[in-house]
């Protein structure tokens, strides 16, 4: 017996997984585009490519739905579930794979729930393609268990529930963004004033030389420490850093939020910090405890 599915927003992640889907789901699918006489024949092209059901609105797309995926961007993440959730039929999951904030999803959960759907957050941990239904997800709430069983009736593979309520999933992705994401602007804004100086092959194998592969909590103990103890002296070279981009012309962004958050922890005068990343950030939290009071 056939269960259907249903796709809001039909861009990269839903055409990918809808591809070579179980033959037991059936999908259906919305996407904005549909109603823009613009876009309207390549949405209707992509729904046949994919031999999903094309619908005229998401209404229609998610009546009789066992469970929907929802995928738009992240502006439309919480009015696509206010707008949907009066169309559910009793109990379906709403699977929230957008990548927005906790604090977002929290809402959109709000409004799934009084329309007596059940939602779950998921986060999608890697890029969707060439992955597709293989890629990494991260599910929480107290839908979690559900939404797991679902997904893997679809097909995905490497599901994982994170404990905790709605947000804990999206939590992990968006701060693990600040580093992923950070790191990619940071390499943009290093590379495009390595290339204006004419130092690029320098700078890159002076990077190089100085990596030393090593886990992440060994690597972030090691930069607290760095910051901590010489916060001061780095935010004052950052601020050199700053005037040598700025001299360049190509954007130093990134690198003044660096001075900010060096001077921030050189300001706290440890130059004993504790030895550990876990009271490090024990003795940070209760700093900011003692301020806020």
């Amino acid at each position: 017996m056939e269960s259907q599915v249903a796709i809001i927003g039909f861009g990269e992640a839903g055409r990918a997984f809808a591809t070579e889907r179980a033959s037991d789901i059936r999908f259906t699918a919305y996407d904005l585009k549909t109603a823009s006489p613009r876009e309207r024949d390549t949405m209707l092209a992509a729904y046949r490519d994919h031999d999903v059901a094309g619908m005229e609105s998401a209404a229609e797309a998610v009546q009789g739905a066992a469970g929907v995926l929802s995928l738009v961007t992240a502006d439309q993440a919480l009015p696509a579930a206010r707008d949907c959730a009066p169309h559910l039929s009793r109990r379906a999951l709403w699977l929230d794979m957008n990548s927005v904030s906790p604090e977002t999803k929290r809402a959109a959960a709000a409004a799934i729930e009084a329309a007596g759907g059940r939602y779950a957050d998921v986060a999608v941990m890697a890029p969707v393609n060439p992955a597709r239904r293989e890629v990494p997800l991260l599910v929480s709430g107290p839908h979690a268990l559900e939404a797991i069983a679902l997904l893997g009736t679809i097909g995905f593979t490497r599901v994982r529930r994170v404990e905790g309520p709605v947000g804990a999933a999206s939590a992990v992705k968006m701060i693990r963004s600040v580093m992923v994401k950070g790191l990619e602007a940071l390499t943009a804004e290093c590379l495009l004033a390595a290339e204006a100086a004419g130092v690029r092959g320098d700078v890159l194998a002076s990077l190089d030389a100085s990596e030393k592969p090593r886990p992440w909590n060994e690597r972030a103990n090691y930069n607290l420490d760095r910051m901590l103890v010489h916060g001061l002296r780095r935010a004052a070279e950052m601020e050199e850093v700053v005037r040598t981009l700025d001299g360049l012309g190509t954007g130093s962004a990134m690198s003044r939020g660096t001075v900010q958050r060096q001077r921030d922890l050189g300001e706290l005068g440890l130059l004993s910090p504790p030895g550990s990343l876990d009271a490090k950030l024990a003795m940070l939290a209760r700093l900011k405890q003692e301020r806020a009071a």
